[in-house]
């Protein structure tokens, strides 16, 4: 009996036989260290770790393609980084170029005489009837970005009277700044004489006394630059944003509006480029650094282009596109935003 139970202690400190699988050390994370100096010292420790491995990846890249070269061989190539917008739900209704009925829909919607040259845009931009501080200051800086806008203070007329009085006057378009709690938060667009009307959502608004070292915009009549807009229900917004501004811009001015959509934002800027020239020092052989002066072809010089803001600066969010003028009771809508829809972040409209 004695025998039997020394062999079985000693069978099961042996492990019964059997072997068993190493014990893992049990990763420590920062967030798992109470103590604030040791739990950020940790945290600087793995950082600077991931940025060391970042470089030697970098290095062993660069190294690669240089070989690559020398050899005459095709660099490797390069990867492509996944993003949200590069990884977006597979959508039917993008463009595509040679879609013959998209294009057959442009020379028949709303926006086709202006942007053929045949009339030119003109645009009447009013208020909500509660206008705030903020608004005529954000109302000044959108008739120094459009041209051929004309401001009327609403007053205490009805949005479809209005709309009546633009078309006796032949405006093309009507845009309506809305503000809540004195601060602009919509904006409604809506074409003229017959539609469509867009509502968006106005956040984030930077006047232009509020940007650094902003410029002063000048008359000149802006180059326009729409980005991204890939559906059709994008490639209609685009257009009605479009009929807006002349089609014929004056470069001479060099003033440049942009409406950049990346997941359903657009984002509206408004620069002037500028081109610098600057002096490059010639170097001599011993290596101080002279200028060239007495050189028949004069001094090197080097353009640089840089870019200037005007302002206003402020991002759009589409709500809703509706047939025809403003109409809340009877109006038939083409697009309207529901929560619902909102079931993925990689689902885009625009």
């Amino acid at each position: 009996m004695g025998g039997d139970s020394n062999k079985r202690k000693r069978s099961e400190s042996d492990g019964g036989g059997e072997e068993q699988p190493p014990e893992r050390k049990m990763e420590i994370l920062p967030s798992m260290i109470k103590n604030k100096e040791k739990r950020s010292a940790v945290h600087a420790k793995l950082k600077q770790q991931k940025k060391l491995e970042k470089r030697k990846k970098a290095k062993a890249r660069d190294a690669a393609e240089k070989r690559a070269l020398e050899l005459g061989e095709e660099p490797p190539a390069k990867k492509i980084p996944k993003t949200i917008e590069n990884t977006r739900e597979v959508d039917e209704t993008v463009c595509k170029p040679d879609d013959e009925e998209l294009f057959a829909g442009n020379d028949a919607d709303e926006f086709s005489s202006i942007l053929k040259r045949e009339s030119n845009p003109k645009i009447l931009i009013t208020t909500c009837r509660f206008n705030s501080s903020r608004g005529p200051e954000f109302i000044k800086e959108l008739l120094s970005v459009i041209p051929n806008a004309t401001y009327y203070k609403r007053g205490t007329y009805d949005l479809k009277k209005i709309v009546e009085y633009a078309n006796k006057k032949d405006f093309t378009s009507l845009i309506v700044v809305h503000t809540n709690r004195r601060e602009p938060d919509a904006l409604l667009i809506i074409g003229l004489p017959a539609g469509p009307t867009a509502h968006f959502k106005l956040s984030k608004l930077v006047l232009r006394k509020d940007i650094k070292n902003h410029g002063n915009p000048t008359s000149h009549e802006p180059e326009l630059v729409l980005n991204n807009f890939t559906t059709r229900l994008g490639h209609r917004i685009g257009r009605l944003i479009q009929s807006l501004f002349p089609q014929e811009p004056n470069f001479r001015g060099r003033r440049v509006v942009t409406f950049h959509n990346q997941r359903d934002f657009i984002f509206f800027r408004h620069h002037r480029y500028i081109f610098e020239e600057k002096e490059t020092k010639q170097i001599e052989s011993k290596g101080k650094k002279t200028k060239d002066a007495n050189a028949e072809s004069g001094p090197n010089g080097k353009v640089i282009a840089r870019l200037q803001e005007c302002g206003p600066r402020f991002t759009l969010k589409l709500i809703s596109l509706q047939h025809g003028t403003f109409d809340t009771k009877g109006g038939e809508y083409e697009w309207v935003h529901k929560p619902e829809m909102d079931t993925s972040r990689r689902r885009f409209f625009l």
